[in-house]
């Protein structure tokens, strides 16, 4: 067990009926019956599958502000922020969801990634008075999600956030709402209160395995960028530019010209479609998509896949746009399954 699930709640997760496999929990039980839940009522998430790196010192927002593609001048404790890191080819590393506690922030990223991000990230510290450090042994997150996701959270905390983004933070728990059609918090905190806020949701939510989580956010279209898909994508590609995680009026921060000039420059020729495939094979994050035709050269990449309730993959796939627009494309090789593209979560132009 690595450090990214802490040893008394991956003990109370497995006491409630958790099946945990690699430090995440893939199902309590009934995998098939947990995605039918997500669409028709309230169901309850544990979140181990985010690391978080906590980030202090009286230089922070400085360090964060030179290093990530959002304003981070504009994050407060009643606000979080998606952010992007970005190799200096514009290439994203590692996608954040970026919040502020006190006079700390926090940096929640797949836990995969998150060793080679604190390490990368330490680089560029020097003689900045700034510490970061691997903390999601010492917290707990948990995702809500359903139409009656806030009657059921209005029973413990005396206010919800309302807006994308918008964050309260009340007796000891951070909650944070999240983006999407259907209402979505995540709450973090001590791992003991969250086990006594888990034990009242769940009268009321049903419990599901983290792939259920990730398929909520395949359907609200927010990538999440993993050790496959890491510099796999620059921000626009993975429709960062629309979602709010790029800001162009920031200054500078590794890769901002590639971003900015695809922005006032150039037309983009890439971006995220969520799509639906028929197939009882779950796509890697990374795997690649093709036009049919012999020989046919790559036109994109898979983000992220989840088993759909209905059967077949949802994802969200990167594409070249004008062999979206054709709508013939293949999972895998150009003979494979063919993707039907669905309608965008959000409004979309195919400008940078």
């Amino acid at each position: 067990m690595n450090s990214t699930i802490n040893s008394a709640w991956h003990n109370f997760l497995s006491e409630h009926g958790a099946v945990i496999k690699d430090d995440q929990v893939v199902s309590f039980g009934q995998p098939e019956q947990e995605r039918k839940a997500a669409v028709t009522k309230s169901v309850l998430a544990d979140l181990s599958a985010q690391g978080l790196i906590k980030v202090s010192g009286e230089d922070t927002v400085n360090f964060l502000q030179n290093q990530f593609s959002n304003d981070i001048r504009e994050i407060s404790p009643q606000l979080s922020q998606l952010n992007a890191w970005c190799n200096a080819k514009g290439r994203i590393l590692a996608s954040l969801r970026v919040f502020q506690v006190g006079d700390d922030y926090f940096l929640q990223l797949s836990a995969d990634l998150l060793d080679a991000t604190l390490r990368r990230l330490r680089m560029f510290v020097l003689r900045s008075k700034v510490t970061l450090e691997d903390v999601s042994n010492e917290w707990a997150g948990i995702g809500l999600a359903g139409n009656d996701a806030p009657v059921l959270l209005a029973k413990q905390i005396s206010r919800l956030p309302e807006n994308a983004n918008q964050v309260v933070q009340e007796n000891g728990l951070v909650v944070i709402r999240l983006a999407g059609d259907t209402p979505r918090f995540q709450i973090l905190g001590q791992p003991s209160v969250i086990s006594t806020l888990w034990q009242a949701l769940q009268t009321e939510a049903v419990p599901v395995g983290y792939p259920v989580w990730s398929w909520l956010e395949i359907q609200a279209g927010i990538p999440n960028i993993v050790a496959n898909t890491t510099e796999a994508f620059v921000p626009q590609m993975v429709n960062y530019s629309t979602i709010g995680g790029v800001s162009f009026t920031k200054g500078c921060y590794p890769g901002q010209e590639v971003v900015a000039r695809m922005h006032y420059l150039g037309k983009l020729k890439r971006r995220m479609y969520l799509a639906h495939v028929e197939t009882d094979t779950l796509p890697e994050a990374g795997e690649n998509l093709f036009p049919p035709g012999d020989n046919a050269q790559s036109c994109g990449k898979v983000v992220q896949a989840q088993a759909s309730p209905n059967g077949g993959v949802d994802l969200l796939a990167v594409l070249q746009i004008a062999v979206a627009e054709k709508g013939d494309i293949r999972l895998g090789s150009e003979n494979g399954p063919t993707l039907q593209l669905l309608n965008d979560p959000y409004p979309v132009d195919n400008k940078a």
